[in-house]
């Protein structure tokens, strides 16, 4: 899918997004046991932030500063409102350039958006973006391949390059596996925390 495409998609549920998941505890568990890895503060890099709330707030507490990346420029807007000392930007990570690096990188539920053959680049590019012992978690399908689904009566595009080649670049980019969990079972929900060692 396009990425302007799937930003203008979350644009028109910005509000709802906001409204269910600003307070709710979904993926909690799995940012506090991947910030368990390093010491707190630092730089945090949160790759589909949507409209900002839980996750930016527990890394604003741990001493991070945070940016905000997302294609929907609605979810951006909210996220500014919500966190107006953070800075988010509205972008697509296929295209996302920077110079900064990074001690804590969090792609939660976005990289599964991502065009099949965009996988691994990103991937990589996010791998290249951490400091010496910075945190990556993100999670992503484990079916390999690519489908659509329906989804507040719209059509979303998904893609997974599967759990074997997660793994197989995370640890080629030289990262270490410290976590890996079908979270949702039986769902194909699969998270990742991995660290850079060197």
């Amino acid at each position: 899918m396009d990425p302007n495409i799937l930003g203008k998609k979350y644009d028109n549920i910005a509000q709802w997004w906001h409204t269910q998941h600003h307070g709710s505890h979904y993926g909690i568990a799995q940012l506090e046991r991947a910030l368990g890895f390093r010491a707190d503060g630092g730089k945090a890099l949160d790759v589909g932030c949507g409209a900002g709330g839980r996750f930016i707030r527990i890394l604003e507490n741990k001493n991070y500063s945070v940016q905000g990346l997302d294609v929907s420029a609605e979810m951006i807007k909210i996220a500014r409102q919500n966190h107006p000392q953070q800075p988010f930007i509205h972008t697509d990570i296929n295209e996302w350039e920077s110079s900064e690096a990074f001690d804590f990188i969090v792609a939660w539920d976005s990289l599964f958006h991502l065009p099949f053959h965009m996988h691994t680049p990103v991937l990589k590019k996010l791998c290249g973006k951490l400091n010496p012992q910075g945190v990556l978690i993100y999670s992503f399908g484990d079916d390999y391949g690519e489908h659509t689904d329906q989804w507040h009566n719209d059509t979303f595009y998904y893609s997974s390059i599967g759990i074997q080649e997660n793994c197989q670049t995370l640890l080629t980019m030289g990262l270490s596996i410290m976590h890996l969990e079908l979270d949702q079972f039986p769902e194909n929900h699969v998270y990742v925390i991995a660290q850079r060692r060197d």
